[in-house]
Protein backbone atom coordinates (compact mmCIF):
# COMPACT_ATOMS: atom_id res chain seq x y z
CA UNK A 1 0.00 0.00 0.00
CA UNK A 2 1.16 3.55 -1.27
CA UNK A 3 1.99 5.55 2.06
CA UNK A 4 3.04 9.67 1.14
CA UNK A 5 4.38 11.33 4.36
CA UNK A 6 4.72 15.27 3.77
CA UNK A 7 5.34 15.94 7.51
CA UNK A 8 7.71 16.01 8.55
CA UNK A 9 9.50 17.11 5.40
CA UNK A 10 12.53 18.72 4.77
CA UNK A 11 12.36 22.13 5.27
CA UNK A 12 9.29 21.85 8.18
CA UNK A 13 8.63 20.10 11.29
CA UNK A 14 5.08 21.30 12.01
CA UNK A 15 1.93 23.58 11.14
CA UNK A 16 0.52 24.63 14.29
CA UNK A 17 0.86 20.85 16.51
CA UNK A 18 0.34 18.99 13.83
CA UNK A 19 3.92 16.93 13.77
CA UNK A 20 2.98 14.58 11.36
CA UNK A 21 1.06 13.86 7.89
CA UNK A 22 0.67 9.76 6.39
CA UNK A 23 -2.15 9.70 3.19
CA UNK A 24 -2.58 6.40 2.08
CA UNK A 25 -4.48 4.93 -0.76
CA UNK A 26 -7.06 4.71 -2.96
CA UNK A 27 -5.87 1.39 -2.52
CA UNK A 28 -7.90 -1.79 -4.60
CA UNK A 29 -8.36 -4.22 -1.52
CA UNK A 30 -10.09 -6.63 -4.04
CA UNK A 31 -7.18 -7.02 -6.77
CA UNK A 32 -4.05 -8.06 -6.21
CA UNK A 33 -2.63 -10.96 -3.66
CA UNK A 34 -2.80 -9.77 -0.36
CA UNK A 35 -2.75 -12.93 1.51
CA UNK A 36 -4.58 -13.26 4.63
CA UNK A 37 -3.85 -9.29 5.43
CA UNK A 38 -5.77 -7.25 3.24
CA UNK A 39 -5.34 -3.37 3.51
CA UNK A 40 -4.50 -2.38 6.85
CA UNK A 41 -2.27 -4.52 9.45
CA UNK A 42 -0.63 -2.73 12.26
CA UNK A 43 0.42 -4.50 15.30
CA UNK A 44 0.17 -3.53 18.71
CA UNK A 45 2.87 -0.71 18.74
CA UNK A 46 2.99 2.52 21.41
CA UNK A 47 2.63 5.71 21.54
CA UNK A 48 3.84 8.82 23.80
CA UNK A 49 3.12 12.59 23.94
CA UNK A 50 1.00 12.84 21.01
CA UNK A 51 -2.43 12.42 19.20
CA UNK A 52 -3.51 9.86 16.74
CA UNK A 53 -6.26 11.32 14.60
CA UNK A 54 -7.58 8.99 12.06
CA UNK A 55 -9.59 10.11 8.54
CA UNK A 56 -11.21 8.16 6.03
CA UNK A 57 -12.21 8.88 2.18
CA UNK A 58 -12.91 5.35 1.50
CA UNK A 59 -12.89 1.60 3.60
CA UNK A 60 -12.86 0.92 7.53
CA UNK A 61 -9.85 0.54 9.96
CA UNK A 62 -10.68 -1.44 13.37
CA UNK A 63 -8.93 0.16 16.35
CA UNK A 64 -8.16 -1.51 19.46
CA UNK A 65 -6.31 0.12 22.19
CA UNK A 66 -4.68 -0.85 25.86
CA UNK A 67 -7.67 1.47 27.52
CA UNK A 68 -9.90 -1.46 25.90
CA UNK A 69 -11.59 0.30 23.04
CA UNK A 70 -13.12 -1.49 20.15
CA UNK A 71 -14.05 0.93 17.20
CA UNK A 72 -14.60 0.55 13.83
CA UNK A 73 -13.72 3.71 11.65
CA UNK A 74 -15.81 4.47 8.81
CA UNK A 75 -15.62 7.42 5.99
CA UNK A 76 -16.65 10.82 7.74
CA UNK A 77 -15.93 9.49 11.41
CA UNK A 78 -13.27 10.79 13.74
CA UNK A 79 -11.12 8.06 15.90
CA UNK A 80 -9.20 10.21 18.55
CA UNK A 81 -6.39 8.82 20.49
CA UNK A 82 -4.72 10.97 22.99
CA UNK A 83 -1.57 9.40 23.84
CA UNK A 84 -0.18 11.44 27.04
CA UNK A 85 1.89 9.32 28.94
CA UNK A 86 1.32 6.43 26.97
CA UNK A 87 -0.66 4.10 25.06
CA UNK A 88 -0.54 1.23 22.71
CA UNK A 89 -2.98 0.46 19.85
CA UNK A 90 -3.35 -2.10 16.50
CA UNK A 91 -5.02 -1.11 13.58
CA UNK A 92 -6.65 -3.47 10.92
CA UNK A 93 -8.95 -3.15 7.89
CA UNK A 94 -11.52 -5.80 9.49
CA UNK A 95 -12.25 -9.09 7.45
CA UNK A 96 -15.85 -7.69 5.81
CA UNK A 97 -14.26 -4.30 4.15
CA UNK A 98 -15.48 -2.39 1.23
CA UNK A 99 -13.28 -2.94 -1.93
CA UNK A 100 -11.44 0.60 -1.23
CA UNK A 101 -9.10 1.83 1.43
CA UNK A 102 -8.20 5.78 1.34
CA UNK A 103 -7.61 7.88 4.20
CA UNK A 104 -4.71 9.67 5.84
CA UNK A 105 -3.37 9.64 9.89
CA UNK A 106 -2.39 12.87 11.26
CA UNK A 107 -0.50 13.60 14.58
CA UNK A 108 -0.84 16.55 16.91
CA UNK A 109 2.12 17.22 19.55
CA UNK A 110 1.05 17.83 22.90
CA UNK A 111 2.33 20.81 25.08
CA UNK A 112 4.44 20.81 27.73
CA UNK A 113 1.58 20.92 30.07
CA UNK A 114 -0.27 18.04 28.63
CA UNK A 115 2.55 15.59 27.67
CA UNK A 116 1.97 13.54 30.42
CA UNK A 117 -1.58 13.61 30.60
CA UNK A 118 -3.78 10.55 31.18
CA UNK A 119 -4.21 8.72 27.90
CA UNK A 120 -7.64 8.84 26.15
CA UNK A 121 -9.78 7.75 22.93
CA UNK A 122 -12.98 9.50 21.20
CA UNK A 123 -14.71 7.84 18.32
CA UNK A 124 -17.26 10.92 17.01
CA UNK A 125 -19.33 9.78 14.45
CA UNK A 126 -21.10 12.79 13.75
CA UNK A 127 -18.94 16.45 13.06
CA UNK A 128 -20.60 19.74 11.95
CA UNK A 129 -20.32 20.46 8.25
CA UNK A 130 -20.13 24.12 6.47
CA UNK A 131 -21.39 24.55 2.74
CA UNK A 132 -20.75 27.28 0.58
CA UNK A 133 -19.86 27.61 -3.22
CA UNK A 134 -20.38 23.89 -3.85
CA UNK A 135 -18.13 22.76 -1.49
CA UNK A 136 -18.77 20.67 1.81
CA UNK A 137 -16.27 21.21 4.73
CA UNK A 138 -16.47 18.39 7.55
CA UNK A 139 -14.95 20.45 10.91
CA UNK A 140 -12.68 17.29 12.25
CA UNK A 141 -10.96 19.14 14.79
CA UNK A 142 -10.99 22.99 16.12
CA UNK A 143 -12.91 25.42 14.58
CA UNK A 144 -13.43 26.70 11.23
CA UNK A 145 -16.38 29.62 10.19
CA UNK A 146 -18.16 28.97 13.33
CA UNK A 147 -18.66 25.45 13.26
CA UNK A 148 -16.68 23.48 16.03
CA UNK A 149 -15.56 19.90 16.40
CA UNK A 150 -16.38 17.87 19.74
CA UNK A 151 -13.02 16.64 19.65
CA UNK A 152 -10.49 17.35 22.58
CA UNK A 153 -7.56 19.45 21.80
CA UNK A 154 -4.69 20.74 23.68
CA UNK A 155 -3.62 23.89 21.74
CA UNK A 156 -5.27 26.08 19.13
CA UNK A 157 -5.67 24.28 16.07
CA UNK A 158 -8.29 23.23 12.91
CA UNK A 159 -8.51 20.41 11.17
CA UNK A 160 -10.97 20.49 8.16
CA UNK A 161 -12.08 18.20 5.29
CA UNK A 162 -13.26 20.09 1.42
CA UNK A 163 -15.04 18.52 -0.71
CA UNK A 164 -15.14 20.32 -3.56
CA UNK A 165 -17.99 19.75 -6.05
CA UNK A 166 -17.36 20.05 -10.14
CA UNK A 167 -16.98 23.72 -10.67
CA UNK A 168 -16.77 24.57 -7.00
CA UNK A 169 -15.90 27.65 -5.78
CA UNK A 170 -15.31 29.32 -2.07
CA UNK A 171 -13.49 31.62 0.63
CA UNK A 172 -12.25 29.57 3.50
CA UNK A 173 -12.19 31.51 6.47
CA UNK A 174 -9.07 31.59 8.53
CA UNK A 175 -7.34 33.25 11.67
CA UNK A 176 -4.37 35.17 10.75
CA UNK A 177 -2.84 34.09 13.80
CA UNK A 178 -2.66 30.34 12.89
CA UNK A 179 -0.37 29.14 10.22
CA UNK A 180 -2.00 26.75 7.45
CA UNK A 181 -1.21 24.12 5.07
CA UNK A 182 -3.45 22.47 2.40
CA UNK A 183 -2.97 18.41 1.19
CA UNK A 184 -4.52 17.33 -1.65
CA UNK A 185 -6.58 13.76 -1.21
CA UNK A 186 -8.30 13.55 -4.70
CA UNK A 187 -8.65 15.22 -7.83
CA UNK A 188 -6.99 18.64 -9.00
CA UNK A 189 -8.24 21.70 -6.81
CA UNK A 190 -6.65 25.62 -7.43
CA UNK A 191 -5.39 26.57 -3.99
CA UNK A 192 -4.70 30.03 -3.64
CA UNK A 193 -4.06 30.34 -7.34
CA UNK A 194 -1.97 26.96 -7.44
CA UNK A 195 -3.44 23.79 -8.54
CA UNK A 196 -2.69 21.43 -6.15
CA UNK A 197 -2.71 17.76 -6.60
CA UNK A 198 -2.46 14.87 -4.47
CA UNK A 199 1.25 14.66 -3.16
CA UNK A 200 2.99 17.41 -2.02
CA UNK A 201 2.07 19.48 0.98
CA UNK A 202 1.39 23.13 0.60
CA UNK A 203 2.39 25.27 3.04
CA UNK A 204 0.42 28.74 3.08
CA UNK A 205 2.14 30.20 6.06
CA UNK A 206 0.39 32.83 8.76
CA UNK A 207 -1.36 35.90 8.14
CA UNK A 208 -3.98 35.15 6.37
CA UNK A 209 -7.80 35.66 6.90
CA UNK A 210 -9.13 33.88 3.75
CA UNK A 211 -8.40 30.92 1.37
CA UNK A 212 -9.57 30.80 -2.15
CA UNK A 213 -10.43 27.25 -3.29
CA UNK A 214 -12.05 25.81 -6.41
CA UNK A 215 -12.11 22.90 -8.72
CA UNK A 216 -13.22 22.44 -12.08
CA UNK A 217 -13.44 18.26 -11.49
CA UNK A 218 -14.20 17.14 -7.83
CA UNK A 219 -11.55 17.10 -5.54
CA UNK A 220 -11.20 16.63 -1.84
CA UNK A 221 -8.66 18.90 0.16
CA UNK A 222 -7.59 18.51 4.22
CA UNK A 223 -6.60 21.71 5.60
CA UNK A 224 -4.77 21.67 8.59
CA UNK A 225 -4.03 24.60 10.73
CA UNK A 226 -3.22 25.99 14.50
CA UNK A 227 -0.97 29.17 16.27
CA UNK A 228 2.76 28.25 15.68
CA UNK A 229 3.79 25.23 18.02
CA UNK A 230 7.04 26.87 19.35
CA UNK A 231 8.45 23.82 21.63
CA UNK A 232 11.17 22.42 19.92
CA UNK A 233 10.51 18.25 19.74
CA UNK A 234 12.40 14.91 19.54
CA UNK A 235 10.32 12.52 17.52
CA UNK A 236 11.17 9.31 16.88
CA UNK A 237 9.34 5.74 15.82
CA UNK A 238 6.09 6.77 17.91
CA UNK A 239 7.43 8.87 20.28
CA UNK A 240 6.93 12.61 20.42
CA UNK A 241 9.66 13.65 23.41
CA UNK A 242 11.62 16.51 24.72
CA UNK A 243 14.73 14.88 25.28
CA UNK A 244 16.97 12.08 24.18
CA UNK A 245 16.46 10.94 26.94
CA UNK A 246 13.02 11.19 26.82
CA UNK A 247 12.96 8.72 23.83
CA UNK A 248 15.35 6.08 25.39
CA UNK A 249 13.22 6.10 28.11
CA UNK A 250 10.18 5.16 26.46
CA UNK A 251 12.08 2.90 24.30
CA UNK A 252 13.11 1.09 27.10
CA UNK A 253 9.73 0.98 28.93
CA UNK A 254 8.31 -0.85 25.72
CA UNK A 255 10.48 -3.31 25.41
CA UNK A 256 9.89 -4.26 29.09
CA UNK A 257 6.12 -4.02 29.00
CA UNK A 258 6.45 -1.17 31.12
CA UNK A 259 3.46 1.68 31.16
CA UNK A 260 1.13 1.13 27.80
CA UNK A 261 -0.95 -1.61 28.80
CA UNK A 262 -1.87 -4.32 26.63
CA UNK A 263 -4.16 -4.51 23.65
CA UNK A 264 -6.48 -7.50 23.74
CA UNK A 265 -7.92 -9.58 20.85
CA UNK A 266 -5.47 -8.55 17.87
CA UNK A 267 -4.75 -11.80 16.30
CA UNK A 268 -0.85 -11.49 16.36
CA UNK A 269 1.99 -10.10 18.13
CA UNK A 270 3.16 -6.63 19.34
CA UNK A 271 6.18 -4.34 17.11
CA UNK A 272 9.07 -4.46 18.79
CA UNK A 273 10.76 -0.64 19.02
CA UNK A 274 13.87 -0.62 16.20
CA UNK A 275 17.53 -0.23 17.58
CA UNK A 276 18.24 3.38 18.55
CA UNK A 277 20.56 5.48 16.14
CA UNK A 278 24.26 5.49 17.05
CA UNK A 279 24.45 9.57 17.93
CA UNK A 280 21.84 11.71 20.26
CA UNK A 281 18.84 12.33 19.24
CA UNK A 282 18.32 16.41 19.10
CA UNK A 283 15.37 18.31 19.80
CA UNK A 284 14.66 20.36 16.85
CA UNK A 285 11.96 23.46 16.04
CA UNK A 286 9.37 24.50 13.67
CA UNK A 287 11.55 24.51 10.62
CA UNK A 288 14.92 22.96 9.84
Amino acid sequence: MTVTRTLPNRGRRTVGAWCFADAYGPTDLAGGNWGEHPGMWVPPHPHTALQTVSWLLAGEVLHRDSLGHQQLIRPGQLNLMTAGRGISHSEETPPEHSPWLHGVQLWVALPESDRHTAPRFEHHAELPVVSAGGVDVTVVMGELAGAVSPARIYTPLVCADAALAAGASTQLPLRPEFEYAVLALSGTARVDGLDLEPGPLLYLGSGRSELEVSATDPARLILLGGEPFEEQLVMWWNFVGRSHEDIVQARDDWQAGVGFGAVEGFDGDRLPAPALPGTRLRPRGRER
